[in-house]
């Protein structure tokens, strides 16, 4: 097929960058940029450092550079990236499906205190985020985590990012099957592969075989979601073209049904079709999901199977419904093997290097060393016996990690917000800990399950569209604020929250707004109604 100028797609023969980002791609394959980190800038220092690796393939190794302090949000569209960036670094370290042993939690505890002034937030793509590290330390830091099997490789960057899994995957008593192993297939086989460091955009990716669905493999680009046939047969559900930020959509089920050992086959062919058939000439458009909305999900099943598989693949039913709305895993539950799991809540995400190596620690001490984290920014201790489980309680409600928070905090998430990240509006984590804990006091007795999720800009971090109560970073009358969004869902009836036109209130207010607004759901409601299902239908002016 003769080239056309389009949307820059591979497979239609065109393959003159289209913009600065295709560029610097085509220029030099990103993965190369380590080498340079270890030759030349970690000894050369911040300013060594050419533009093009700086903000751009530096983050194919999980590395970002650092808002400035003292910079308002109402700057943050007005001043150019370098005018906003301090010579420090955000480093986020990849965890696939969040499992982690006492070792490798312990070490990313110690490089936190050592070299990121000991912050540490935990995010809600299963990955632990350290701040204020100097591109000097990178070497040591990444000679320290490749010594306990961690990395930071394609952590961010137009490349297969984390892949999210079900953090009790082989424990859990109500699995649909245990996805640990081609999970790490598909991460072996194709992390830091150059065949997909190129693609037209960032790709995120989950395997679960988790029955409550805590992946959120409806907003992910490419998931596989555990199913059992009739015959008891189990595999994996396949959707495809999940996705949020400015222009959010549902991911699309194929139809298929995956036998596990086909898993990595059929991965690399969704990656495959992105690579090659995705949009490259305008970065908005470059997601998965816009080839999905244009394509549907027939075409883009066709397209895979003849073109990058080794045979079709048999129609499939959809996943079974989770019998609880809290994907969170948190609390004291009975694991497969008769021990117990413990989950726990930090601070909206929140945590410390030396709160880590303090939970490394309790792991060992109490449970069988593993940890994992959540998408909804929580851990998990694993292999606790009956016995341990209260003195561990004990020993982690005294690190103010809540086994048993109120709603308000269990259903809290916060984005890193303007403390540190160069898109931001609003300052997040400590405004989110001010609302739960405010929330708390006033309203006690509230036990609904609620999701509020606080947003420091429109680029969806903290996924405002899919929370009960979803806040998006913005200026209100001259000063921090947020836009309102409600009654977004995941799961059955999933969508994305309700904009009302003008709903939006400072930060100072917004306690006050959420209050007076649950009040008003409680007196409202229909029984057993959701406070998604209620916000959707209530007219306006009761959401003001």
């Amino acid at each position: 097929m003769p080239a056309q100028r389009g949307q820059g797609q591979w497979a239609l023969g065109y393959r003159e960058p289209l913009n600065a980002n295709e560029q610097s791609k085509k220029d030099s394959n990103p993965l190369t940029v380590k080498q340079r980190i270890l030759d030349s800038y970690a000894a050369g220092g911040f300013d060594s450092i050419d533009g093009g690796d700086l903000r751009g393939r530096f983050r194919w190794y999980g590395l970002y550079t650092q808002r400035a302090q003292g910079i308002p949000g109402g700057k943050t569209a007005i001043l150019e990236p370098e005018e906003l960036e301090a010579p420090y670094f955000m480093l986020r370290i990849r965890i696939d499906s969040g499992r982690l042993t006492n070792s490798q939690l312990r070490t990313i505890g110690e490089i936190s205190t050592t070299y990121g002034r000991d912050v540490a937030d935990i995010t809600d793509r299963q990955n632990v985020q350290l701040h204020w590290i100097r591109v000097e330390d990178v070497p040591a830091i990444w000679e320290r985590l490749d010594a306990v099997g961690l990395d930071t490789t394609e952590a961010c960057g137009d490349c297969p990012r984390v892949i999210v899994g079900c953090p009790l995957a082989g424990v859990d008593k109500a699995e649909i099957l245990d996805a640990s192993v081609v999970l790490e297939q598909v991460r072996a086989r194709y992390i830091g592969d150059p065949a997909f460091s190129n693609l037209p955009r960032k790709f995120k990716t989950s395997i679960s075989g988790c029955s409550v669905h805590c992946t959120n493999h409806e907003i992910n680009d490419v998931s596989f979601v555990g199913v059992q046939l009739a015959d008891g047969t189990v595999g994996y559900d396949l959707w495809v073209g999940g996705g949020l930020s400015t222009n959010p959509k549902l991911g699309l089920r194929l139809g298929v049904f995956v036998e596990p050992a086909r898993v990595a086959e059929v991965w690399a062919g969704v990656t495959s079709v992105f690579r090659d058939y995705g949009y490259r000439r305008s970065r908005m458009h470059a997601r998965l999901k816009f080839l999905l909305a244009d394509w549907g999900p027939e075409k883009f099943r066709q397209v895979m199977e003849t073109e990058y598989l080794d045979s079709p693949l048999p129609d499939g039913p959809p996943p079974a419904s989770p019998a609880t709305p809290d994907r969170d895993h948190v609390g004291v539950h009975r694991q497969s093997d008769g021990r117990n799991y413990v989950g726990v809540v930090p601070r909206a995400g929140r945590t410390s290097g030396r709160q880590l190596q303090r939970v490394a620690d309790l792991a060992a001490e109490f449970g069988d060393g593993r940890v994992s984290t959540t998408v909804q920014q929580g851990l998990v201790l694993l292999g606790v016996p009956d016995e341990r489980v209260e003195p561990l309680v004990a020993c982690l409600e005294a690190e103010d990690l809540r086994v048993s928070p109120s709603r308000f905090r269990r259903g809290m998430l916060a984005c890193t917000g303007l403390e540190f990240c160069k898109l931001a509006i609003v300052e997040t984590k400590v405004r989110s800990v001010d609302l739960y804990e405010e929330l708390e006091r006033r309203l006690p007795d509230f036990d609904e399950p609620l999701t509020i999720h606080v947003n420091g800009c429109p680029n969806s971090c903290a996924r405002f569209q899919t929370g009960d109560i979803g806040l998006k970073g913005s200026i209100v009358e001259g000063v921090e604020g947020f836009q309102v969004h409600l009654g977004g869902r995941l799961g059955e009836d999933a969508g994305f929250g309700r904009k009302s036109r003008g709903l939006k209130v400072t930060a100072d207010e917004t306690v006050d707004y959420i209050e007076r607004l649950l009040k008003t759901y409680v007196a409202e409601r229909a029984d057993g109604e959701r406070f998604a299902t209620w916000a959707r239908r209530a007219d306006e002016s009761l959401l003001r």
